[in-house]
């Protein structure tokens, strides 16, 4: 008998921001941190999927167990931490935070990932980042759930990307006492910010490269006359050159060719190497 959490041939492009990727085989969505520990141990090669905003999804799709954690959206404050799961939308969160008066998520109420792939990737914006509020966290280590306070965390990067079978269940924060209204000013600033200079009408899977040391990979990307250039239904933003957005069916052959014109155009130009913060699923390589 199929589980209750199980679903099959479920269309990635369902799961992901960028709105690309082919079916998920067979995709797990545990609601239970103890149902998820078994998954991992029980399910060999399985991958993790969050709030799919970083993700660029294979054509094909995926044939490997895929473990969905929107499931583990569960939050509770304490004072003026909370613990919340891995699935946890950031903007929830942040939200939730801000109507107690509590800051130090204002800058994440924008951004439409959970909370593991957040602190996973040590996601920021606007002067502020996961390495700031997480104060421990419990994951899976490829063999059983263990207890951490020590992340390891610089940009883009924490102890989570430089061991990939290390999975976040669930993690504490710990925030601040804050004017309530000054934070709800924050948070709406922020948000304008956004919608001025970001493409939020077209998908995508946010910024797609990393800040090279030094410099801005949007404007080099503008500064090498790329805003505007397509592969197919992948395109670089005219708005923010930092993105890569689906004008609509884009696959995902069309942004890995679109994103390898880009990087060798500006290494050519510039000299500078552009890395994609954007994680692949599936049988795909840059």
């Amino acid at each position: 008998m199929t589980a209750p959490d199980r679903r099959e041939n479920v269309p990635l492009r369902s799961l992901t921001t960028f709105r690309i990727g082919g079916p998920c085989d067979c995709l797990y969505v545990p609601s239970e941190i103890e149902r998820t520990i078994d998954l991992l141990s029980g399910l060999d090669g399985a991958a993790v999927l969050g709030g799919g905003s970083n993700i660029l999804a294979a054509d094909a799709g995926v044939r490997v167990p895929v473990i969905h954690t929107a499931g583990l959206d569960q939050f509770e404050f304490d004072g003026e931490t909370v613990r919340a799961g891995c699935g946890a939308g950031l903007p929830e969160l942040a939200r939730a935070a801000a109507k107690r008066g509590l800051s130090g998520l204002e800058w994440a109420s924008g951004i439409p990932g959970s909370l593991g792939g957040a602190i996973a990737m040590n996601a920021g914006a606007y002067g502020g980042e996961m390495s700031q509020v997480v104060a421990e966290a419990l994951f899976f280590d490829g063999q059983r759930a263990a207890v951490t306070d020590s992340f390891d965390f610089s940009y883009r990067h924490s102890v989570f990307t430089e061991n990939p079978a290390y999975v976040l269940l669930e993690a504490k924060l710990r925030l601040s006492r804050g004017d309530p209204i000054g934070i709800a000013d924050r948070m709406e600033a922020y948000r304008r910010k956004r919608n001025e200079k970001q493409p939020s009408n077209l998908p995508s899977a946010g910024s797609f490269f990393k800040r090279p040391p030094g410099r801005y990979a949007g404007a080099l990307i503008e500064q090498c006359g790329l805003k505007g250039v397509s592969v197919g239904g992948a395109r670089v933003s005219e708005k923010h050159a930092g993105f890569i957005v689906n004008t609509g069916g884009a696959a995902c052959e069309d942004v890995l060719r679109l994103a390898a014109m880009v990087r060798e155009t500006v290494f050519k130009q510039t000299g500078a190497e552009l890395e994609p913060e954007v994680r692949l699923l599936g049988d795909i390589r840059w």
